[in-house]
């Protein structure tokens, strides 16, 4: 290549390197571009293919750079593939198979991969839970020597622990060599995930042990851990950390904060941690309005729910579960009415779900109006869920209604079989109406179908309540 040869190159160079950083980048350009870096032969520069795939990430045109890297050129730069791979993985799910794609083509043309390609595959077997090609893709790090490298280490925990295989991941975990705080965390996160708090916090613990300072990212796993668990002093101990530590209080550890207090039945701390953040979204109040719900302090969650309108903050799904949880438990029916209302005519920009209309059922029943509790669940554009009729039959039985317990009971047999209650519901309200023969029908098919006799209609009321709390859970 001559001097000239060469200068008018760099000038090409240049020239699609300022278009390609350019703000107002458009789609006709990137086709451009890419005629003119296979006509020019600067497909394998490293450094325009970054700003390449950029550029299609930005405009979401990611299946450009993916056809020019693995139809039009057979043997990319292993930094080329990477880069593809990395913009894949952070893309929504159903383009998350490409950055797989881009690997099992690297596997195909024999391009080695490094201790940066496996990080971000694995990060879209995680999203995805693909954990047979998760394994397959683990025998290829410890085939190619990666296995000791920490930043893969932790991707491989995070992908067995979002395939839900927290045993594989906790042995992953013990057979590492170095621990950091990333990998602690996602052990945390793992448990929590699963709904085993105590082993989240039992690491969590044992982190503290080995000297392993935690980030902001292991203290909202660990605080939510406490507050399902109902672990008050470890969550105090927690907030104390990070005052202590300088912290300032975020939208999302603030808000970790305030649901741990409010689950742990500490309401009062709640508002404190409220008045102390500076900024605030809707899932904080949610966590202000859950917590008063399940302090079973109706009217003043009603209020703070007035207040966020007032303040500007739009109401979500959760929210209105929330408030409606609080009607129900503090018995206000006309408020629930008159939120649900709203909810049905559209005010908040969507329809009610089945956990609102649980809600609402679970307040009508309790308070007596069956009818229009019935009315309701006949009226659901949705098949109604245990947690609905349980809560019309725990307003029944609560009313003596046996007619409308009867038929309630039948559906939660057909929903639950295994779960015995319903059953012994059931027999103990034929013999409430005299029918004994069909009493000894029940206890025979419980028989039939090997279930115990030991709980009694109490636990439909547990139940009940159980029921409740899930809802804002």
């Amino acid at each position: 290549m001559t001097s000239k040869q060469y200068q008018q190159l760099n000038n090409i160079t240049t020239k699609i390197l300022n278009l390609l950083n350019k703000t107002c980048i458009s789609p006709a350009h990137i086709s451009q571009i890419q005629t003119q870096l296979i006509l020019h032969n600067l497909h394998f520069n490293t450094t325009i293919a970054h700003n390449f795939i950029s550029a299609c990430q930005s405009l979401g045109l990611l299946n450009f750079a993916f056809t020019l890297y693995t139809k039009l050129i057979k043997k990319p730069h292993v930094f080329i593939c990477n880069t593809l791979i990395q913009a894949f993985s952070q893309t929504e799910v159903k383009l998350k198979q490409k950055s797989i794609s881009m690997y099992a083509h690297m596997h195909k043309e024999r391009i080695f991969p490094n201790n940066y390609t496996y990080p971000f595959v694995l990060k879209s077997l995680s999203d995805l839970k693909e954990l047979k090609l998760g394994q397959s893709v683990h025998t290829h790090i410890i085939k190619w020597g990666h296995a000791c490298d920490i930043y893969v280490h932790n991707s491989l925990l995070n992908l067995y622990a979002s395939c839900d295989k927290i045993d594989l991941c906790k042995q992953l975990f013990d057979e590492m060599p170095q621990r950091d705080v990333v990998s602690w965390t996602v052990m945390i996160m793992g448990y929590r995930d699963c709904g085993k708090y105590d082993d989240a916090l039992v690491v969590f613990e044992q982190m503290r042990n080995a000297g392993v300072a935690p980030n902001r990212v292991t203290m909202v796993n660990a605080l939510s851990a406490c507050a399902n668990y109902g672990a008050l002093d470890m969550g105090m101990w927690i907030h104390d950390y990070i005052r202590r530590s300088g912290w300032e209080l975020d939208v999302i550890l603030g808000t970790s904060l305030i649901d741990m207090y409010g689950k742990c039945g500490k309401i009062e701390y709640s508002f404190w941690v409220f008045q102390e953040m500076k900024h605030k979204n809707v899932y904080t109040w949610n966590a202000v309005i859950r917590g008063l719900a399940l302090a079973k302090i109706g009217e003043e969650a009603v209020q703070w729910f007035f207040i966020m309108e007032r303040e500007n903050v739009n109401p979500d799904e959760v929210t209105l579960v929330a408030v409606l949880c609080a009607c129900a438990y503090s018995g206000m029916v006309e408020h629930g009415r008159e939120i649900f209302s709203w909810l049905m005519n559209g005010k908040y920009g969507f329809p009610p779900g089945v956990k609102h209309y649980a809600c609402m059922v679970v307040l009508l029943a309790r308070c007596g109006h069956l009818e229009d509790a019935f009315r309701m669940i006949k009226e659901m554009p949705m098949e109604p869920t245990k947690s609905v009729w349980g809560a019309l039959l725990a307003g029944c039985r609560l009313h003596g209604n046996q007619e409308m317990s009867e038929f309630a009971a039948w559906k939660l047999v057909g929903l639950a079989p295994k779960n015995s209650a319903y059953y012994v519901v059931l027999a103990n309200l034929y013999g409430e109406m005299g029918r004994w023969n069909d009493a000894e029908k029940i206890r025979a098919m419980m028989k039939e179908r090997g279930l115990s006799k030991d709980l009694g209609s109490s636990s439909v009321e547990v139940e009940d309540q159980k029921d409740l709390v899930e809802l804002l859970r």
